[in-house]
């Protein structure tokens, strides 16, 4: 795996992404996931994920914060760049974010569909105490999730059959796919009569389905 830059830079990145946010909702009053998407959508946070010296570690996290209203069209207010040294759940939602973008190679916005901003926050009781591994152990395990679940329905999308027409032609109960698609039920544990059941109605392989 390819990082965008070395790892030596991270804890900078980091540190900016962290009083980015924390700066954005205890200064500037905005709500998280309010100004959360607006450095998904200002390309702020594709300069991130390519690891532009610029910003993850050229400007402060605040000067980053006021430069994302700037990219948005939003006014920039005249206030003082302010950067606490108790550590608020903001702070720590972009201090985690920022590591497991790095560590993951995915983009926020590919993390952001499988766990949104405001959830990650609200994870800062107990993890912000623990080792960081233990957060990046829980959003794998969301994406694996998010994978399988993605694929079934990306193959029923694919065969142009809802739901009921793909539990009609396969025999397989409607609310047993619904389980799969929306994640609740691992299709790799499943029988593998089901498994073929599904297969055969999307004319792919039961190895197609389950890796």
């Amino acid at each position: 795996m390819i990082h965008a830059y070395d790892e030596e830079y991270l804890p900078l990145a980091q540190r900016v992404m962290g009083d980015m946010l924390d700066y954005a909702v205890n200064t500037l009053d905005f709500e998280l996931n309010d100004f959360y998407t607006m450095f998904l959508i200002s390309g702020m946070a594709a300069q991130f994920e390519m690891g532009n010296p610029a910003f993850t570690a050229g400007k402060n996290g605040c000067e980053v914060a006021k430069e994302v209203l700037s990219l948005s069209g939003l006014p920039v207010p005249d206030t003082e760049d302010v950067m606490y040294l108790d550590k608020t759940p903001e702070y720590w939602t972009g201090w985690v974010l920022a590591y497991y973008q790095w560590h993951s190679v995915k983009t926020f916005k590919r993390i952001q569909s499988v766990i949104p901003v405001t959830e990650v926050c609200s994870m800062y009781n107990p993890l912000h105490e623990a080792d960081i591994r233990m957060f990046v152990e829980i959003v794998d395990k969301r994406m694996e999730e998010d994978r399988k679940q993605s694929k079934l329905k990306r193959l029923r999308a694919y065969a142009k059959l809802s739901q009921r027409e793909l539990a009609d032609q396969s025999g397989v109960p409607l609310r047993q796919i619904q389980l799969f698609e929306q994640g609740e039920r691992d299709i790799s544990k499943t029988q593998a009569q089901t498994l073929q059941k599904l297969a055969r109605a999307l004319h792919v392989s039961t190895e197609t389905l389950t890796n």
